[in-house]
């Protein structure tokens, strides 16, 4: 029994005697082979990532110019509303210079008869209210400095005075204005006569 003690100790001997004799190139390669696997595999996975940073920036791009067309769609539509209200207000205008017509001269106007004169006015104040109800206000410059932004003039006038030089002397036809939000924007710009001062108009 002993003998065999002694064989399974040579043998033991022998194995581990083996495992000290590895060669040190094999090891070397091995180590080096795991060392380039790695730096591949580190520079895959810096090429990942750097396409990844592409593709993010690809897509943040494609988003903000998605944000963008949609809100100037949205900004077109709401103009293209604003303009056909625009355009209904200016039809309604005549009807409403004829209302004004009608009811400018109060002696003519108080002869016609009461119960017709009422249902005229009642019409007028509807239409009045319409206009109210989009933000139009009358404009009525007389006596205010001409702006040919807002008014049109139709012709001039000779003044005595200098302080009435390009001033509006007369409204031939009112304008009107909307506003809508912060701005202003004009329907009709008044149709006026503007002062003209010369040194012979004092003569």
């Amino acid at each position: 029994m002993s003998d065999n003690k002694e064989e399974n100790s040579q043998d033991i001997d022998v194995e581990v005697t083996g495992e000290d004799n590895v060669d040190e190139p094999e090891l070397e390669s091995v180590e080096e082979h795991h060392t380039s696997k790695l730096k591949q595999l580190r520079d895959k996975l810096k090429g990942c990532e750097q396409e990844k940073m592409e593709h993010l920036e690809h897509l943040q791009r494609a988003k903000a110019e998605f944000l963008n067309a949609k809100k100037r769609l949205e900004e077109e539509k709401t103009e293209a509303k604003e303009r056909a209200v625009d355009k209904l207000i200016d039809q309604l205008l005549p009807m409403y210079d004829s209302f004004t017509m009608a009811m400018g001269n109060d002696e003519v106007w108080g002869s016609v008869d009461e119960s017709w004169r009422n249902g005229v006015e009642a019409i007028y104040a509807q239409l009045k209210s319409i206009l109210q109800s989009y933000h139009v206000t009358e404009v009525n410059p007389q006596g205010e400095p001409f702006d040919p932004k807002q008014h049109e003039a139709m012709g001039y006038e000779a003044v005595g005075e200098e302080k009435a030089h390009d001033t509006v002397v007369q409204v031939l036809q009112v304008g009107f204005v909307r506003t809508v939000g912060e701005d202003t924007r004009a329907i009709r710009p008044a149709r006026v006569m503007v002062g003209n001062f010369t040194e012979t108009n004092q003569e």
